[in-house]
């Protein structure tokens, strides 16, 4: 029996944790010349949300930035995540890998028409120096709302992956399957299509597979998120056969890799370049706006007058723990509102009767949610910070108001607030009722809609 030694590597969730990456490009460089030196093929996938527009590098490039790193480094192929797909215009996104020399595997996402765009692929080979051929697919999470108001098309992931594995199958001797799916789903797929998949690289969820995880004869590899491991696969594989023999998964503790020069000056200098490509005023401000986490403010005050207009909300409802300053008074470019309001959040608006608006109201009271240390949801802040009502308040009398008029119990409003209330975890009632989402903007352009609409543009 002839062996090939084979060797995976894997990333995934960076998140636009650039401060990671030197560690990490340093490692992968040395093992694909150690891999080289020995004669050994080694091929480095990531499986998305590389990107993540709360850096402001991300957003300066638009995540074109983030594909230039991986094509400097030579990856064979990604797929993307959740943070590719629908925190990025359509235009965008068809821009992020036009320059790249890897495919983009990516089989469950299409234009509104059923065209799959022109920068993915449904599945890609590699053949190593003896001949062995590897069939590559991929598949990203099922936002399907958010997809949909972007103008795309997007399947279920598992069940694409499932059918076309068999498929690929058969021309190759084995199937890498790059899913951003999350660990569940992940572990279904290696049961639906047992005999088809070798090879799972998750993502999405964010978990960490030490030494891999075993499902039947498919080995799952996870390498957790922000750049805090990287993924190996070491694959010995007979030749003549094309049959795994021996399988081992690791991952490597990034704070645990030798530092390069650049280690701690890297991200500094991305954030600096970001300053140049945003540092241009988008118009300005004729006096101080400050912010606060625990109290309404001048700022709150704009903007609430901001997502209420530009959503068309009768009243609005939203967390003051999203502004992580104030702004200046003067020029405010978009680095400044970057900085301010860092988030991938969308407006929305939530249609509530009356009854459901007063369930909600009284929920936005609970005095520990202003301490909560919120993570995920698309929130970058540090606090949760007191919940803002703009024209939404209890007379003396007791009785809610919207705009100073009582609310009548059977008449539907409209509130304008936040994507991620809409996911259930605060406000249980909103994942179930009518909703509107407000994309691709972000609310950080909301806010300078409003004030180039109230200011004029720099300059002007």
């Amino acid at each position: 029996m002839t062996i090939e030694k084979i060797h995976i590597y894997h990333t995934n969730d960076l998140h636009s944790h650039f401060e990671k990456w030197p560690r990490i490009r340093s490692f992968l460089q040395r093992r694909k010349a150690e891999h080289a030196a020995a004669g050994e093929p080694c091929f480095l996938f990531d499986i998305g949300d590389h990107m993540d527009r709360s850096h402001p590098y991300t957003e300066a490039t638009l995540g074109r930035g983030n594909t230039a790193m991986l094509d400097d480094l030579g990856y064979d192929a990604v797929t993307i995540g959740n943070n590719e797909g629908i925190t990025l215009a359509p235009d965008n996104l068809d821009a992020l890998y036009r320059d790249a020399s890897f495919p983009v595997v990516l089989g469950n996402l299409f234009r509104a028409d059923g065209i799959r765009p022109g920068w993915a692929v449904p599945e890609a080979f590699l053949t190593t120096p003896s001949g062995l051929r590897i069939g590559l697919l991929g598949a990203t999470a099922d936002f399907t709302s958010s997809y949909e108001q972007l103008g795309w098309r997007i399947g279920g992931p598992g069940a694409w992956l499932a059918a076309a594995a068999p498929q690929v199958k058969e021309h190759c001797d084995l199937v890498v399957c790059l899913s951003h799916m999350g660990s569940t789903a992940d572990d279904r797929l290696a049961e639906e299509a047992a005999g088809s998949v070798d090879i799972i690289l998750g993502a999405h969820t964010h978990h960490v597979y030490p030494d891999g995880r075993m499902v039947g004869d498919t080995l799952i590899g996870a390498a957790g998120k922000w750049g805090h491991y990287v993924g190996e696969i070491e694959l010995d594989v007979d030749r003549a056969s094309g049959r795994i023999v021996r399988s081992r998964a690791a991952v490597h503790d990034t704070d645990a890799l030798p530092a390069p020069e650049d280690d701690l000056s890297f991200d500094a200098e991305l954030r600096k370049e970001a300053g140049v490509l945003m540092g241009t005023p988008v118009f300005n401000n004729p006096s101080d706006l400050p912010g606060s986490w625990t109290h309404p403010s001048p700022l709150s005050k704009f903007f609430s007058q901001a997502l209420r207009i530009h959503t068309g909300g009768d009243c609005a409802m939203y967390n003051a723990g999203i502004f992580l300053g104030g702004l200046k008074k003067g020029g405010v470019s978009r680095m400044d509102l970057h900085s301010l309001m860092p988030h991938p959040i969308n407006p929305c608006i939530v249609r509530l009767s009356g009854a459901e608006l007063e369930e909600a109201y009284e929920l936005s009271l609970d005095p520990g949610w202003p301490e909560i240390r919120l993570r995920g949801l698309g929130f970058r802040g540090e606090v949760m910070g007191k919940m803002i009502h703009h024209r939404l308040k209890r007379s003396e009398d007791g009785r809610l108001m919207v705009g100073g008029r009582p609310v009548r119990r059977d008449h539907t409003y409209r509130l304008a607030t936040l994507d991620l209330f809409t996911y259930g975890f605060f406000f249980p009632e909103f994942k179930q009722v009518p909703k509107e989402y407000f994309m691709p903007e972000f609310i950080r352009d909301v806010l300078a809609e409003h004030a180039v609409r109230t200011f004029g543009h720099a300059g002007s």
